[in-house]
């Protein structure tokens, strides 16, 4: 069921008529049209009338609008104009560039600027190192996308995405004191992608790329890596990875089980899919059993794409067929990052004793968390609605701040998986419970923990340039 979100919500300023029960009759329309009252601030009083402004929150676009019909059919209520807060927040971009030092005298101007700057310029030319010392390059990052995979919207183009973009950035710093610039490329080419970015890589500490639709993101992403020298991490892929290893390494423990002991069941095998089977196979998971709208994966399944052939060779061990349904049978763990309707009730309760649910879909989830409560030991989703979201939130801004912390070369394995134990970590093992297997994304301990465990993983695995 969906709730009242900040998401869908308006600032309607009306004028009243100051007089009893006017205030009421507006609070009972709007209550009636399904809508939550928000502030309520007294703008000004008139000879007979009160201007009031009232943040109101529905669950979706259509119901605001139902909403502020609602109002406008109130005796004595006069709407003097209407705000959407989301797009008030958007108005003008969501960051800017900020300078660390004043330019207020012509000393200041000849230091920044030429000519002193000509001198640190040439530092970098006789030691190129230096780069990561006397520019941004040591917290910049990258966030770069097509726009052909843009959260529940598809493929939206590059302009559409930028705020999705800007908002990414403005989170990187947020959350992990990183540096982050948005880049929209007006292309779909592989080729011209991969040489873009290569282009522009040697102002950047890292590169972060976003939806981007499968299964180009994967020859792009192993192309990058291949080609630089800084981390390039595909959000995505492994930060949706890194939050579900990281809460089903809880989830486990609140039902008494082992990650290398279970059976587990997925549905949707694109860029998330396939990067979550990836982490949990390297962190120790035996059983896995991918599935797409037709069925098992399974080695020799005709028509399967490259990608999937891939997929087929890492998993499912006794090559099984069947449904997703069907292979729910006895399994200790669903996790869906597919689309509504990806399973049923009745698969679910063919699964072993004490279920670990996630169903991850946005905005639907593969089954309503209403349908399976009875049956599930533990759910997660990937919506603010429900306890236990899983939100890319909880591991990229750390990830990122740990690579840079030691100028890494790349992001491994090694290091993904030591982000999701450090993110797990941060909640005591006395607090876990059904209702609580990751920590909340405004946890400001978070992005550090996550940050150290990268770090020392990097430092281990021979890709760090440098101590923290």
């Amino acid at each position: 069921m969906s709730h009242p979100s900040a998401s869908f919500s308006a600032t309607v300023r009306v004028r009243l008529a100051d007089q009893p029960g006017s205030f009421a009759r507006l609070a009972a329309a709007i209550a009636a049209a399904g809508g939550s009252l928000g502030a309520i601030d007294l703008v000004r009083v008139e000879r007979s009338t009160k201007i009031r402004d009232i943040a109101v929150l529905a669950t979706d676009a259509a119901q605001l609008d139902l909403i502020v019909a609602a109002i406008r059919a109130v005796t004595g209520v006069e709407i003097v104009h209407v705000s959407d807060r989301t797009f008030l927040m958007h108005l003008g971009g969501k960051i800017a560039v900020v300078p660390k030092v004043p330019v207020k005298t012509r000393d200041d101007l000849s230091m920044a600027y030429t000519p002193g700057v000509a001198r640190v310029c040439q530092a970098i030319v006789e030691d190129p190192e230096k780069v990561w010392t006397l520019t941004t390059k040591q917290h910049m990052v990258a966030v770069v996308t097509d726009g052909s995979a843009v959260l529940g919207l598809g493929d939206i183009g590059p302009a559409a995405a930028l705020p999705v973009m800007e908002g990414k950035a403005m989170l990187f710093k947020e959350f992990g004191g990183v540096d982050a610039f948005p880049i929209c490329l007006s292309t779909q080419n592989v080729d011209a992608i991969v040489a873009t970015v290569c282009a522009i890589a040697p102002g950047f500490g890292g590169i972060n790329l976003e939806d981007i639709s499968a299964p180009r993101c994967f020859e792009i992403e192993e192309r990058l890596r291949r080609e630089l020298d800084i981390p390039v991490f595909h959000d995505d892929q492994h930060g949706t990875a890194i939050v579900v290893l990281a809460a089903l390494l809880n989830a486990l423990k609140v039902v008494g089980k082992k990650l290398e002991d279970v059976r587990i069941v997925t549905t949707g095998c694109g860029a998330a899919g396939t990067a979550v089977t990836k982490i949990l196979l390297g962190a120790g998971a035996q059983q896995i059993i991918g599935c797409d709208e037709n069925g098992a994966i399974y080695r020799g399944r005709p028509g399967l794409a490259p990608a999937k052939h891939e997929y087929a060779a890492l998993t499912n061990p006794e090559n099984e067929q069947g449904t997703a349904d069907e292979m729910l049978a006895d399994a200790d763990v669903f996790i869906g990052l597919s689309v509504p309707g990806a399973i049923t009730q009745a698969g679910v309760r063919r699964m072993a004793a004490r279920p670990i649910i996630f169903t991850l879909a946005n905005p639907r989830s593969e089954i309503d968390p209403e349908e399976i409560e009875d049956v599930a030991a533990v759910i997660a989703t990937g919506r603010s609605d429900y306890p236990n979201q899983i939100n890319n939130l909880l591991a990229f801004p750390g990830v990122f701040r740990g690579a840079l912390d030691v100028r890494a070369h790349e992001i491994t394995g090694g290091m993904e998986i030591a982000a999701a134990h450090a993110l797990a970590g941060v909640i005591e093992p006395k607090e876990l419970s059904a209702d609580y297997i990751v920590p909340s994304v405004f946890d400001r301990s978070v992005a550090a923990k996550v940050a150290e465990a990268v770090a020392t993983a990097a430092r281990a695995a021979g890709v760090a340039r440098t101590s923290p």
